[in-house]
């Protein structure tokens, strides 16, 4: 057998990405919901729907500076609505309003309210002339220019009507979106809380930042990574830092967590190597059961050796990421941040994705799904193109420099310059 069949027999055992991201997010369930202050609730998921019980605006109101009239007062007496030349049309100033006049007033033929933006207009306006186009008179005004009737009104519900769905369940709180229910009348909302991920790395290798990597230690970056990676998504993440390889030291640790954390992530471990503590220490056999976490050797790549399970008296999920950087932050694209998001009760939980016209001819690992880092553009006229980026065992370097992962399927070994691929879009800010 030749080295490409044993690489293409041992990827036929592996179990399909889709089949085993199926598998783990059937065992999520989106946090409890809870009732929080309007100023409390950006950067939550809404737990229901959300419907206006008042209209915006509450009342017919002036949309510009300038005099509320009748328009028929003044077709009567000025130029066409185009504008142009013409008699100028005056009018009586019978009062002024401002946006915190509440008293109801009415307009008489041949009159007109100073009005400020925002103030309630008197019955039976239907225009509102800009100071710009009068003379700015104060007990009469001259005005030089007709509008069109309904200029510068702003009628009660024009915007949102009561009775609107202003957002659905899934979706985030945002600070538009906050707006928008305020103006609506709404002082709280039920929302799902935000994730609370606890990020462990471990290895008896790992030192902490600041220093650089000597025989025999690793600078522990995947833990800082991870952890940002989580916030970016909107967890509360919290990095607990380097365990050592050893078991009771884990356990402890991660039990203590559990107190803490809607979902750990650990990083680091999860092969079949003499050192893979992480893999040895959780799926160990106690008593006949199976351990806590099960790890699977999954199509994936780069990274095939990720672990899902619960620890402790809570059931808190954990996944487990690989040690390798690019590798740990692949699969916190794949696993936990869809993970993360299920918790969160977001819709929907995966990336948005692209097809793009592939401007690089690139081979991909048979029978394996690749995550490739990749710059994704808009084309003139419509459309994407990606440009690969390093991949494979440089795919952390790649990553920095990506705004796209794009998805070699199992079955691709190369693609063409030329052929449409699909791409994850990543919402990094740029």
């Amino acid at each position: 057998m030749t080295a490409t069949a044993d690489a293409e027999a041992a990827a036929n055992e592996l179990t399909p990405l889709a089949d085993y991201l199926g598998s783990v997010l059937r065992r999520l369930r989106a946090l409890p919901p809870l009732d929080l202050d309007l100023t409390q609730a950006y950067g939550n998921v809404f737990a229901e729907d959300v419907i206006a019980p008042h209209s915006f605006p509450a009342f017919d109101q002036a949309a510009v500076d300038g005099y509320a009239a009748r328009w028929e007062d003044l077709v009567g007496y000025g130029p066409a609505p185009s504008g142009g030349s013409g008699r100028i049309v005056r009018l009586n100033v019978v009062g002024d309003l401002g946006a915190a006049s509440w008293r109801p007033v009415r307009l008489t033929p041949g009159s007109c309210f100073s009005v400020a933006a925002g103030a309630p207009l008197p019955v039976a306006a239907d225009v509102v002339v800009p100071v710009e186009w009068t003379d700015q008179g104060m007990a009469a005004v001259e005005i030089f220019r007709t509008p069109k009737r309904g200029y510068g009104v702003r009628r009660a519900g024009e915007e949102l009507p009561a009775g609107t769905l202003l957002a659905r369940a899934g979706t985030y709180v945002s600070p538009a979106l906050v707006a928008v229910l305020a103006a609506t009348g709404i002082g709280h909302v039920v929302v799902r809380p935000s994730p609370r991920v606890v990020i462990v790395a471990t290895g008896d290798e790992l030192v902490d930042v600041g220093r650089g990597s000597q025989p025999g230690q690793v600078v522990d970056a995947n833990s800082h990574a991870l952890t940002a990676a989580a916030a970016e998504v909107g967890a509360l993440a919290y990095r607990v830092g380097i365990c050592d390889d050893d078991p009771e030291g884990l356990r402890g640790l991660l039990e203590d967590q559990t107190l803490r954390a809607d979902l750990i992530i650990t990083t680091g471990g999860t092969g079949t190597g003499p050192g893979d503590m992480v893999r040895r220490i959780l799926s160990r056999r106690e008593g006949g059961r199976a351990g806590p976490v099960t790890f699977t050797e999954v199509a994936l790549y780069p990274g095939t050796a990720l672990g899902f399970g619960t620890v402790g008296a809570e059931e808190v999920p954990v996944v487990c990421l690989p040690g390798d950087p690019g590798a740990a932050l692949i699969g916190f694209e794949v696993l936990a941040r869809p993970a993360i998001n299920l918790l969160a009760g977001a819709e929907p939980v995966f990336r948005p994705s692209v097809r793009a016209h592939l401007l690089e001819t690139i081979t991909s690992p048979g029978g394996l799904r690749e995550f490739r880092p990749a710059h994704v553009a808009e084309r003139r006229g419509g459309g994407y193109t990606v440009q690969p980026l390093p991949g494979g065992p440089f795919t952390l370097s790649g990553l920095a420099e990506a705004n796209g992962l794009m998805v070699l399927g199992e079955r691709v070994t190369t693609a063409a310059a030329g052929s449409t691929v699909d791409v994850l879009l990543l919402d990094r800010r740029r």
